[in-house]
């Protein structure tokens, strides 16, 4: 593979496969359940005025879009004049968002395996890795940071405010990337890597391969494998197995 990913200089193209990583309970953890309303709900108040039952929603698989379009669902709100406030949104929810972190009253800490993973695909001349997240793309980065994995994830991706509906974040994933790397690769080279069925979902919809993770708060074994995903692992701590999975889609 060539040094420089920005380029179409690779030996095999339709070898590659790009990974599209969820961030929530695939590659880390908050340290308390539901940590994300101390940061949302005040962005919410100051943007709207309200947080209308936030605090009482569980939003796990859910873009931020989405979970601002329910939360807001009673309170008047229709989805056009929350994407009107978009540029907004996203001003509010990084300073609150830094607040959070800077006064610990925010934590994250990586899953098992999660570094060890990313180190051997992003040393692998098959793999690129990418963010398919409904964390909109500021947080998401920011995220990144926090554990130390910015390293790792340099491509373009899609993120939770590209839309309300996660079905749609392939299909950007899809263009930006090849637009990024100069290439024509299809969705079947694309593989969805989440904790929740949504992100098996989302896949599907996009014609990419899933592989489900079970490392979520909310979903179990059985309720990832009712959605019947490519490939199912219950944790990311033996690399070995988790190229393997890769490496057969």
């Amino acid at each position: 593979m060539s040094d420089s990913p920005g380029t179409s200089d690779y030996r095999s193209p339709e070898g590659l496969r790009i990974l599209l990583w969820d961030i929530d309970g695939t590659l880390m953890r908050s340290h308390r359940r539901d940590a994300y309303k101390d940061y949302t709900v005040p962005v919410l108040e100051n943007v709207f005025g309200t947080a209308g039952r936030l605090r009482e929603m569980t939003v796990s698989g859910m873009t931020d879009l989405q979970i601002i379009m329910e939360a807001l669902r009673d309170e008047g709100f229709t989805p056009e004049q929350i994407r009107e406030r978009v540029e907004d949104l996203r001003t509010h929810y990084m300073t609150e968002m830094e607040r959070a972190t800077r006064e610990g009253s925010q934590g994250f800490h990586l899953l098992p395996g999660v570094r060890d993973v990313l180190e051997a695909t992003s040393q692998h001349p098959r793999y690129l890795n990418s963010l398919l997240t409904g964390n909109i793309e500021p947080a998401a980065r920011l995220k990144m940071q926090l554990v130390g994995l910015a390293e790792f994830f340099q491509l373009p991706g899609a993120f939770g405010d590209d839309s309300h509906d996660r079905r749609d974040l392939p299909q950007l994933a899809v263009e930006r990337i090849n637009r990024h790397l100069n290439l024509s690769l299809p969705p079947q080279q694309f593989i969805v890597i989440g904790d929740t069925p949504n992100d098996i979902l989302c896949a599907r919809h996009g014609h990419m391969h899933a592989v489900a993770v079970n490392t979520g708060r909310m979903y179990s074994r059985e309720d990832l494998l009712a959605h019947t995903p490519d490939a199912f692992l219950p944790d990311l701590s033996d690399v070995e197995l988790v190229l393997r999975t890769f490496d057969s889609l």
